[in-house]
């Protein structure tokens, strides 16, 4: 009897969900060479991560409102799951646990935003992200307790989870993200301009927190330091938190609102910073923390449990509470004046089970093999 997995993500089209999607479906692709096995693929567009031997179902209806996503999870894939045959697993790769028939389902948790503490400026400037936050809790609330398993990628998500839902913590694998990280060698060395270059990377999402930094930057212009330059990844223009950075803190010196980058571009722009500054509020990982650690650079991070998480095992560290801009201030005035006392090491944290430090291992457990 063949086995069959089916994995859906209609909702997975950019940036690292969709890579997740790919890897996944990357190694799914191997295992199909197995006649053993059979993989079915639900996504919004099966260009975006086709490999051999798996059968797509496409469907771009769900992805244009809400409330289609939501039937689409709670009406009609009850409906395709029956139509597929006798399925083993179910692995929904987008925080959803969809009404289907499966001997086994799993979802995969990216969103955080259930444990972001939103204020009306979200509300004013992000007013789909402060919905998304308000109603996350819900949406992972309904019927999650079918599940088998729950993935997450970081250990204070898992007790997160755990504690909202009242879900067994031994049902939620730790699957941290591989990133295939390397720095480019290509890119020459940068001279010194006898500027201290900090650099936050990040999109224009309130969540993302700019104005700690950017507030931070202005108090020590305030103090007369000017021997500094910040580049956030932001031009002003994207949208209307952008656009209110732009125009209450463009007049700063020390601000260089860089706008969005590519990757060979933002490699360089790490190598020529010599401090990353990641002041987010929430993540469901933190990328750019794991990218600028390969250079043994300072970094300040905001003292949560994401980016504790993700610097793990890094020389040189700082942490500021997220809000707290003359605190932030005063850590990036002490690397100015080249003091880095308070530098430290992060503890390497041990990764518990259940753990999963790849794909194989991960449906291996999710299959019960």
């Amino acid at each position: 009897m063949k086995k069959t997995i089916v994995v859906s993500a209609v909702n997975l089209v950019e940036a690292g969900t969709l890579t997740i999607l790919r890897d996944c479906l990357s190694y799914l692709s191997t295992l199909a060479r197995d006649p053993a096995y059979r993989i079915v693929a639900i996504v919004h567009d099966k260009d975006l991560a086709y490999f051999e031997h798996i059968e797509y179902i496409e469907t771009r209806w769900p992805k244009k409102r809400w409330i289609n996503r939501l039937w689409y999870e709670y009406v009609s894939l009850k409906r395709i799951s029956k139509q597929i045959g006798l399925i083993d697993l179910w692995l929904s790769l987008h925080d959803t646990t969809p009404s289907v028939t499966a001997k086994r389902r799993a979802v995969y948790c990216h969103n955080t935003y259930a444990f972001y503490k939103r204020k009306m400026h979200d509300w004013v400037f992000s007013p789909k992200i402060a919905m998304i936050s308000f109603f996350t809790k819900w949406i992972y609330r309904t019927n999650i307790q079918k599940n088998t398993f729950l993935v997450v990628q970081q250990a204070w998500f898992r007790k997160a989870m755990a504690d909202m839902f009242e879900y067994d913590e031994q049902r939620i694998i730790l699957a941290p993200p591989k990133h295939e990280i390397t720095v480019p060698t290509s890119l020459p060395a940068e001279e010194s301009d006898h500027i201290f270059h900090f650099v936050y990377a990040a999109s224009p999402n309130s969540h993302k927190n700019f104005e700690t930094l950017l507030g931070a930057a202005a108090y020590l212009e305030s103090k007369g330091i000017t021997n500094f330059l910040v580049h956030i990844t932001v031009n002003g223009t994207e949208n209307a938190y952008a656009n209110w950075l732009y125009k209450k803190w463009a007049h700063l010196k020390s601000v260089d609102f860089h706008g969005f980058v590519d990757r060979e571009s933002l490699f360089k722009l790490y190598r020529k910073s010599d401090c990353l500054v990641y002041p987010s509020k929430i993540e469901s990982w933190g990328l750019p923390i794991s990218e600028f650690a390969l250079y043994g650079k300072p970094m300040l991070l905001a003292d949560l449990p994401y980016a504790h998480e993700t610097a793990s095992g890094h020389q040189k560290t700082a942490f500021f509470e997220p809000e707290n801009t003359v605190m932030l201030a005063k850590r990036m005035e002490e690397l100015i004046l080249e003091d880095t006392r308070a530098l430290k090491s992060v503890e390497s944290q041990e990764l518990l089970e259940p753990f999963a430090p790849n794909w194989q291992v991960l449906f291996k457990k999710l299959l019960n093999e």
